[in-house]
């Protein structure tokens, strides 16, 4: 097995990435830098958006996987490329082996989109094996080691290797080309580091006055527990929702460069990130996967402040959004924002019961959306799992309120609990 996790080379770190610039030209596009209107009306702040979802893979990750395929030797190539990928990696790495002619397998865990899979197999053609297993990236990323191990192909890491990281630094050579200025603000997703390790480690040299901020989902933040432990350490449990920043370790060769590059880490809740991808549809006619919103995400969830008349600026990272998924996405936008609840209602077993809770609970604005029995507990009650999604989420204590005061036994649910991952979640959520 060879590897191309190399250790940084900081004094290099410049030549590499000019060098990466002419590698890419010609294979990867120089991507769209598009000011927004609703993100800078929404903050009075002048925003650009750049949009790595209309790249080669809609996603900026064929960046560093071309950066890396291409510099490897005949023998490196002749022995085959392995990678482990959410699913943007290995769109990335299979476009790269079909263009250069090389060999590859791509594992990805179950929880990798349709979409994603389908796109990495069209992308890679004949010259790519598409190989599913595990249930998060870190499973998908131990298969791919020991197919390495056991066949000698390289292994070309998603984000923890030098030449990945120095192939994604072009991102952040675009941007200050294209602005023509040095921006005030810089916000990029973060999964396990490859982008912003090498965005930051080039804007530190070419535009030390920015501020650099790194948005993590908050049920995958690896980063900020690499940081707040000395170094990187595995989270006990992750969200794999935004599948393409969902990583249980933050990478040992990226964490010292984010660590040292100066940048802020926030985190973002999974709903708001529901909830901007839901506006970046309806309102800017842009199709953003979950990791693809988590930049501007923090804007609109007001996570990242930004001064008015600030030349702010968010990386788009992906467009590769399963259409199957957008249930799942408004489900969690509208609990995020408080105008989704769920109850557990005993209704007796007598006609009426139910007009009554209509009329007694509901306002006038509610509605009943799910209505489900989950269980019998003897011949008088009957338990119902009921969705109700409110007019306006300041309805909430009032609805409470009414639910208090009913004879029937009724028991809100709260999102973080057991009852409700098992019921919703689970069940007929």
């Amino acid at each position: 097995m060879s590897s191309t996790a190399t250790s940084p080379d900081l004094a290099r770190f410049p030549a590499d990435v000019r060098d990466a610039v002419g590698r890419l030209a010609g294979t990867a596009e120089r991507t769209p830098l598009q000011r927004n209107q609703r993100l800078s009306d929404l903050t009075g702040a002048d925003v650009w958006v750049k949009r790595e979802d209309l790249q080669v893979g809609r996603s900026y990750k064929v960046r560093g996987a071309y950066n890396t395929i291409s510099r490897l030797d005949g023998a490196a190539r002749a022995a085959g490329i392995v990678c482990a990928s959410a699913g943007n990696h290995g769109q990335g790495v299979a476009h790269a082996c079909r263009s250069l002619g090389v060999r590859g397998a791509v594992f990805v865990p179950g929880t990798t989109p349709r979409q994603k899979r389908a796109r990495i197999q069209a992308l890679g053609g004949d010259a790519v094996e598409l190989v599913v297993t595990g249930d998060t990236y870190d499973d998908a990323a131990a298969a791919a080691a020991a197919h390495a191990a056991g066949t000698g192909a390289t292994l070309v890491p998603a984000f923890d290797a030098w030449p990945v990281v120095v192939g994604q630094a072009t991102v952040a050579v675009e941007v200050l080309e294209q602005l023509g200025r040095a921006p005030d603000v810089v916000v990029l997703p973060l999964g396990g580091g490859g982008l912003l390790a090498g965005c930051g480690t080039w804007l530190r040299q070419a535009s030390p006055g920015t501020r650099l901020v790194g948005v993590e989902p908050a049920g995958a933040a690896s980063m900020a527990a690499a940081l707040a432990a000395g170094g990187p350490v595995d989270l006990p449990a992750i969200d794999t929702f935004v599948d393409g920043a969902a990583v249980r370790r933050a990478g040992a060769v990226t964490y010292p460069l984010v660590r040292d590059c100066g940048a802020e880490l926030v985190a973002v809740p999974e709903g708001q990130v529901c909830t901007e991808m839901l506006e970046l549809y309806q309102v800017d006619g842009v199709i953003a996967e979950p990791a693809g919103a988590l930049a501007t995400a923090a804007l609109t969830g007001g996570t990242v402040r930004v001064e008015p008349g600030q030349t702010v600026v968010c990386l788009l990272s992906g467009g590769n959004n399963d259409v199957s998924r957008y249930a799942e996405v408004v489900e969690r936008s509208l609990v995020h924002q408080g105008l989704k609840h769920y109850f557990l209602v005993e209704f007796p077993q007598e006609p009426g019961a139910l007009r009554r809770f209509l009329d007694d609970v509901l306002g006038p604005d509610d509605d009943i959306v799910l209505f489900e029995y989950v269980k019998r507990d003897n011949r008088e009650t009957g338990a119902a799992l009921t969705g109700i999604e409110l007019g306006d989420a300041d309805d909430l204590p009032v609805l409470l309120q009414r639910t208090a005061a009913s004879p029937l036994r009724i028991q809100h649910l709260d999102p973080g609990s057991p009852a409700y991952r098992y019921l919703v979640r689970g069940g007929a959520g």
